[in-house]
């Protein structure tokens, strides 16, 4: 029998929507503690930032993972933008990265993209070495999981594991200018829009594995030009090669949890 897998796109400190929609789902009991069986859930990333709980979002699947491994459960997350960004505010504080284009920190960009002081107040060792070890790329009944829709990942490696490898060891490390690069890659989206997007979906797929790219950072409604409200599924474009999951959860709209394989409603 296959295992039920879902995934579940950005939170944005918004813990008790994430917590109401994992219930209905049937991943967590009313307490809020994991009764998902053998079910695989992957979280891909942006936990914080914009809402009013990120580090409750971060302890919730600490958690779950933890509960769900004690079984035969599995609870899994990649990193998103805004995790580097929680993680350079934390190391790095307003230091002026080495640039041409005017001042820069992970200060300032923490504030400009919803950092909330609670967030970091809250950090523990434990949460910066959990975040700090999570994968960017991973694979999961036969697609290929992303956090960011950008082809900006290859240039970190030619493989899950190398990908994987040199973002950690930039995290582990405290160079400045590395770790920015890793946030303006990360900051990129849309590159499997447009005439050139399934061409561009292909590449990825053929250097990396997967049948199907699932992705979120970029916000379903943006995609469609609709309201957020009006947003009810993840998107699936680029001829079929591409899912995006990220239902927009601070600016109204659902937190999308969604099973893999995913097959549209006619």
């Amino acid at each position: 029998m296959d295992v039920p897998t879902y995934v579940v796109g950005d939170v944005h400190g918004h813990r008790d929507e994430l917590a109401e929609a994992l219930r209905v789902n049937k991943l967590v009991d009313e307490a809020g503690d994991w009764c998902g069986g053998e079910a695989r859930l992957w979280f891909l990333g942006d936990f914080v930032d914009r809402g009013p709980d990120g580090v409750g979002v971060i302890d919730l699947v600490m958690r779950l993972q933890e509960q769900a491994g004690e079984g035969s459960g599995r609870v899994e997350s990649l990193l998103g933008n805004h995790e580097i960004l929680l993680l350079g505010m934390y190391h790095f504080g307003a230091a002026e990265v080495p640039s041409d284009f005017g001042p820069r920190s992970f200060a300032r960009s923490w504030h400009i993209n919803g950092g909330r002081l609670t967030d970091q107040d809250a950090l523990t060792d434990d949460h910066v070495e959990w975040l700090s070890t999570r994968p960017l790329v991973a694979h999961a009944e036969g697609h290929l999981l992303l956090h960011s829709d950008t082809l900006e990942y290859l240039d970190w490696g030619d493989s899950e594991d190398e990908i994987n490898a040199t973002v950690h060891e930039i995290l582990a490390g405290d160079d400045l200018a590395s770790w920015w690069d890793v946030w303006r890659r990360m900051t990129t989206r849309y590159a499997f829009r447009g005439e050139h997007g399934p061409a561009a979906a292909d590449l990825l797929l053929a250097q990396l594995g997967g049948e199907r790219i699932v992705h979120g950072h970029s916000v379903i409604a943006d995609q469609l030009g609709i309201d957020p409200s009006g947003v009810e599924g993840p998107y699936l474009y680029a001829g079929g090669k591409v899912l995006g999951i990220d239902g927009g959860l601070f600016v109204g709209g659902p937190c999308l949890v969604v099973p893999l394989p995913y097959e549209p409603e006619d």
